[in-house]
């Protein structure tokens, strides 16, 4: 028993970052979050019997966004919340980039990822923050491959019309 607790930790544990960064991603505030994570290593250790070695980091952020999405629903009405509707999230001005340092670029780029709806985020930060494949997208978000290269072109063309609002909203209270 000790052995297994201890190949858990050797395999799992190393992805613990990845696995909270992908939960603040979906769940929006840090101490959902860290619950979101706490959660998903518990059922990670009760269904590590069933886990076949191949790639620890896809199986734990699996199990990440399978549990962010069951609080997202557990926790669904609350204010703080955003909610995917395309009137809401749609921008459309256009302003070119002003010279600013890397922190209020990163700033910046969080809040916009945080207006897209969770399942633009999720993409997102599985496609281009984590590196995984089409493949093993297609095969986690339980779609064929063109839907997965169609959510991510839909979700990167949001993230583009987000930026230029929030970056407009910032100088407006600069003003």
């Amino acid at each position: 028993m000790e052995e297994k607790q201890s190949f858990f930790e050797e395999l799992c544990l190393p992805h613990l970052d990845a696995a909270y960064n992908l939960a603040r991603l979906l769940v929006g505030r840090d101490a959902d979050a860290q619950d979101v994570v706490q959660e998903t290593y518990v059922r990670a250790q009760k269904g590590f019997r069933g886990f076949r070695e191949d790639n620890a980091r896809v199986w734990i952020l699996s199990i990440v966004r399978n549990t962010a999405y069951s609080w997202l629903k557990k926790h669904a009405k609350q204010s703080y919340m955003v909610p995917s509707d395309r009137t809401i999230h749609a921008r459309t001005a256009v302003e070119p980039l002003s010279e600013s340092s890397h922190e209020e670029r990163v700033r910046q780029l969080d809040e916009a990822l945080y207006r897209l709806p969770v399942e633009m985020r999720e993409i997102l930060a599985l496609r281009e923050i984590e590196g995984w494949s089409y493949e093993q997208l297609a095969s986690t978000l339980n779609v064929p491959p063109d839907t997965v290269v169609s959510r991510l072109s839909q979700a990167r063309q949001r993230l583009r019309q987000e930026l230029p609002w929030v970056r407009q909203k910032e100088l407006q209270h600069e003003v």
